[in-house]
C-alpha cells in the first residue's frame, strides 16, 4: 500500500478526543502518514471547550508551506479553520494545489456546544467548500450553510450526516452537484462518548482518497472505521468522552 501523505488543517484538542489529535491517530491508524498546520490551540475536555488561542494566519500558511514544499502532499483534511482570515488563505494556497482532493469538515460547534466559528469564518466557508472534493457537514452545519443545495452551488459532493437525527436508525447520505448519490443506514450506537466523530470520519475519508479509493469506497470505510472506534470508546472524563482507537483495523484492503 502507497503510504498517503495527509495534510491536516485543523485545531488542537487539549483532551486529545477531537482536532488534529484524533486526525492524527485516524491516519496513522489507516495506514497514512499525517501532516498537519494547527490553525487554533484549545483548552478543552470532555465537558467543554474553555479556551481557544488562534493561531495567526501567516504561521498557518507556513506550516502547509512546510510539508508542501518538502514531503508532498495525497489529500487535505480541513476542520477548525480558526478565522475567516485563515480560510481566506488557505483557500487560496489549495486552489494552487491541483489534482489533490479536498476533504471539509466545516467545524462550527463542538460535540460539548461550544461554538468553534463565527459568523464572518462561517461565510468564508464559501471558498474552502468551491474547492473540496467532499464537505462533511452535521445537520446543523448542513442548515447553516445552507442545505443540500451547496452541493450544486460549489459544484461539490456533501456528505450529509445523520448523527444528530432522532431515532434509532441514523443515515448519512452522499449529494452530489446532480443530486443524491449514496445512503447508508446504521442502528445508532448508544454512548455518550462522541467526541470527535467528525473529525475522524473526515481525517479516515482524506486517508482513503489519498491512497486511490474512489469517493464512495473512502466513505464506506470510513464509516466502518468510526463505528469500530464509538465502539471501542474507553469512557474517560465525565461528558462527552473520546472515542477508540481501532488498532488492528482490519478493512485496509
Amino acid at each position: 500500500m502507497t503510504l498517503a501523505r495527509i495534510l491536516v488543517i485543523a485545531g488542537s484538542d487539549s483532551g486529545g478526543g477531537a482536532g488534529i489529535q484524533a486526525d492524527i491517530r485516524t491516519v496513522t491508524l489507516l495506514g497514512g502518514h499525517a501532516m498537519t498546520a494547527i490553525t487554533a490551540i484549545t483548552a478543552q475536555n470532555t465537558l467543554g471547550v474553555q479556551g481557544v488561542h488562534p493561531v495567526p494566519t501567516a504561521m498557518v500558511l507556513q506550516q502547509m508551506e512546510s510539508v508542501i514544499s518538502d514531503i508532498g502532499v495525497d489529500a487535505v483534511k480541513i476542520g477548525m479553520i480558526g478565522s475567516a482570515e485563515t480560510a481566506a488563505a488557505v483557500a487560496e494556497r489549495l486552489a494552487a494545489m491541483e489534482g489533490v482532493p479536498i476533504v471539509f469538515d466545516p467545524v462550527m460547534v463542538a460535540t460539548s456546544g461550544s461554538v468553534l466559528a463565527d459568523g464572518a469564518t462561517i461565510a468564508a466557508f464559501e471558498r474552502l467548500m468551491a474547492l473540496a472534493t467532499l464537505v462533511t457537514p452535521n445537520i446543523p452545519e448542513l442548515e447553516a450553510l445552507g442545505g443540500e443545495e451547496i452541493a450544486r452551488r460549489f459544484a461539490t459532493h456533501v456528505l450529509a450526516k445523520g448523527g444528530h437525527g432522532e431515532g434509532p436508525m441514523l443515515t448519512d447520505r452522499l449529494i452530489g452537484p446532480r443530486g443524491a448519490r449514496k445512503a447508508w443506514s446504521d442502528a445508532r450506537i448508544d454512548t455518550p462518548h462522541t467526541h470527535g466523530t467528525g473529525c475522524t470520519l473526515a481525517s479516515a475519508i482524506a486517508t482513503g482518497l489519498g491512497q486511490g479509493r474512489d469517493l464512495v469506497d473512502a466513505i464506506e470505510r470510513g464509516r466502518k472505521y468510526v463505528r469500530e472506534a464509538l465502539a471501542l470508546a474507553p469512557g474517560l472524563g465525565h461528558g462527552h468522552g473520546p472515542m477508540g482507537a481501532p488498532v488492528g483495523f482490519q478493512d485496509h484492503a
